[in-house]
Formats: structure tokens, C-alpha cells, sequence
């Protein structure tokens, strides 16, 4: 049994592989949120999507773009907390802000976050002497990040409110129930296993070793995550229809897991597997209130971000690569002006005393 099983994971790894298995997997994910949405969205009718729109109170807009800036401030800080752990401190906060809100923005909105997130990231921090390596590290803590905030969140939603799970992954509340139990175990557990030692922490060999944060630094870290979905669930939460009335833990749990669908699927803005999932797990409102609601998320939290971070790293490009060269240029032929100067001057002066005499 053991050598079949053996002969099987090597034909797996030879012909399959994990990363043509996570291929096959985003793009089921997708065609399935897709051809669902096609068929949620079959009759709806526009005017009354555009008409809950404008029946929205501004001051709930309002509300949820404050909790959106609130997301997206604390998002600065998961750059911010793995560049202190992989212990490069002499990197401001301005510059991990910067590169935390523009990675993840331009790269959940482009899709396949990895790679486009990962080279804006490189794109700032080499200026700081990071090489790629660091920037990996970098990515891994932050991913990291944001999986124990969501475990952390989903497993207490799933507890309390198991229902609210069922209704998109269908099983018994009582199995929802124990996954979330197993969540919050496999973080205790993680917790346990981080304070056995500093030797126990080391991931990788070589340049590729990485320390993980201590228990203590780790519930930081959970609480980082915690508070960003906090914000994020809030935004949502304060957009949705007032009827039916639904209470905010079970639109977290709904929330979360449509979040997590988007990004296994690599979609571009988890565009149409975020708005899919909530729609199946949220029947009880109209459809077109709540893809109202869906647009109005979308504006404030992936448009508007975007559209800002591609103007700030345009700017930052442009004064990089344009600007300062340019100030650069003058300045040099400022100082060759001023030396050919001070050379004409010296030279003129022997002939001058010579016209004295």
C-alpha cells in the first residue's frame, strides 16, 4: 500500500503538480461563479438597481467610505509589521505604507496577487537595498497576516453563527460548527508550537530563512487582521438593505468566505466569484437591492483605491525617472557652467595685468 501510494504521488507530482491542479482549480471556481451569476442576474432590471443606488443615505456612504479608509490604514500595517520581523527596521513607515496600499490594491484588482503584488513591492523596496529574497519573506509574512485574522474571525463566526456558513457551503450547522472549533484550535495549537523556542520559528534554509513572530508578536499579528476585516465587513454591513434585517456576525461569516473564494480563483477583483458567492449565500434580499449593494461595495473598496494607486505610483514614476534626472542634468550643467567660468576668469587675469604694465 505504501509503495502504491508512493508511485501515485510521484505520478501526481510528474504529471499533475500543485500548480497546474491550482490552474484547473481557479478556473472551475470561476466558470462556476460566473455561469451562476449569469443565471442570478437573468431579468434583473437595471432601473432598479440604479434606483436603490440613489435611495442609498449619504450618510451610510459616508460611513462605509470611512470604514473602507479605516481598511485600508490598517492594511499599511502588514508590510509594516514583516518588515520589522525579517529585521529591516531602516525602512520608514511612509514606505511600507506606501507599498502595502499600492501592492495589494493594483494586485487584487489585476489579479494573480503573487506576482503583481510582489514585483510592485520589489519595485519599491530595491531603493531601500531589499533584495528579492527579502521581498518574498515580505509577502509570506503578510500573507500570513491576513490567513490568521480570517481563521481567527471566521472560525468565531462559524461558532456562533453557523448558519450563516451553511448557507453557502451547505453542510450542517453542526459540521460548520467544528470547522470553526478547528480553526481556532489550529491557532491555539500554532501559538503553543511558536513558544516552544526561537529554533522551533525558522522556516527555509540558508537565504530563504525566515523567523516567525513570537507568540506574543503573533497575536499582534492576528489582531491586525482582525481589525482590517472588522473595517471591511463594516462597509459591507452598512450598505446592505435594511430589509430583512441581518445581524453583522453572520454577514461577517458570509463576508469572509466569499472573500476567500475571490482570492482562490485569482479573478481580477474577484470579480464575479465575490459577487456569486454572496448572492447564493444571501437569498432573503432582492436581487437587485443587494447587487446594488455589490456596486456600491465595489466602488469604494476596488474602483476609487485603484484609481488612487495607480495615480500615486504614476506620479512616483514619473519623479523618479523624469523629475529628478532632469533636476539632476541641470544641476551638472550649473556646476560645469560655473567651473568654466571660474576657468575663463583665471585665465584673463595675467593678460589684463600685462595691459596695466
Amino acid at each position: 500500500m505504501q509503495r502504491m501510494m508512493t508511485v501515485l504521488g510521484r505520478g501526481f507530482r510528474h504529471y499533475i503538480g500543485w500548480k497546474r491542479l491550482g490552474v484547473v482549480a481557479s478556473i472551475a471556481i470561476i466558470g462556476l461563479a460566473i455561469s451562476h451569476l449569469v443565471r442570478t442576474l437573468k431579468g434583473v432590471d437595471m432601473g432598479v438597481i440604479l434606483s436603490a443606488m440613489a435611495e442609498k443615505p449619504p450618510h451610510q456612504i459616508a460611513l462605509a467610505a470611512l470604514c473602507v479608509l479605516g481598511a485600508f490604514g490598517t492594511l499599511t500595517f502588514y508590510d509594516f509589521f514583516a518588515l520589522r520581523t525579517i529585521g529591516k527596521t531602516h525602512v520608514p513607515y511612509r514606505i511600507a505604507a506606501l507599498s502595502s496600499f499600492t501592492s495589494y490594491t493594483i494586485g487584487h484588482n489585476l489579479g494573480a496577487t503573487v506576482f503583481t503584488g510582489g514585483a510592485i513591492r520589489f519595485r519599491i523596496y530595491s531603493d531601500y537595498g531589499l533584495s528579492a529574497i527579502d521581498v518574498a519573506k515580505i509577502c509570506f509574512i503578510s500573507g500570513l497576516t491576513f490567513w490568521l485574522g480570517n481563521t481567527f474571525v471566521l472560525g468565531i463566526g462559524m461558532i456562533w453563527h453557523p448558519q450563516a456558513a451553511s448557507a453557502m457551503d451547505l453542510l450542517p450547522d453542526a459540521i460548520n460548527r467544528l470547522i470553526g472549533f478547528a480553526g481556532l484550535a489550529g491557532i491555539a495549537a500554532y501559538l503553543v508550537w511558536l513558544s516552544v523556542g526561537k529554533r522551533r520559528r525558522e522556516l527555509g534554509q540558508n537565504g530563504w530563512k525566515v523567523v516567525l513572530p513570537s507568540a506574543r508578536l503573533t497575536l499582534l499579528q492576528i489582531a491586525i487582521g482582525v481589525v482590517d476585516l472588522g473595517f471591511c465587513a463594516l462597509a459591507m454591513y452598512l450598505l446592505m438593505p435594511n430589509d430583512p434585517g441581518i445581524d453583522f456576525v453572520s454577514l461577517a461569516v458570509v463576508f469572509i468566505l466569499a472573500t476567500l473564494l475571490g482570492f482562490a480563483s485569482h479573478a481580477p477583483g474577484s470579480l464575479g466569484v465575490f459577487d456569486a458567492a454572496m448572492l447564493v449565500a444571501l437569498p432573503q434580499f432582492g436581487r437587485e437591492q443587494l447587487v446594488a449593494t455589490l456596486v456600491m461595495f465595489r466602488i469604494l473598496y476596488f474602483m476609487i483605491p485603484f484609481a488612487v494607486a495607480i495615480g500615486i505610483m504614476g506620479v512616483r514614476e514619473l519623479w523618479l525617472n523624469v523629475v529628478i534626472p532632469w533636476q539632476k542634468g541641470r544641476a551638472t550643467a550649473q556646476a560645469e557652467e560655473l567651473a568654466a567660468a571660474a576657468a575663463r576668469s583665471v585665465t584673463t587675469r595675467p593678460v589684463k595685468r600685462q595691459a596695466q604694465r
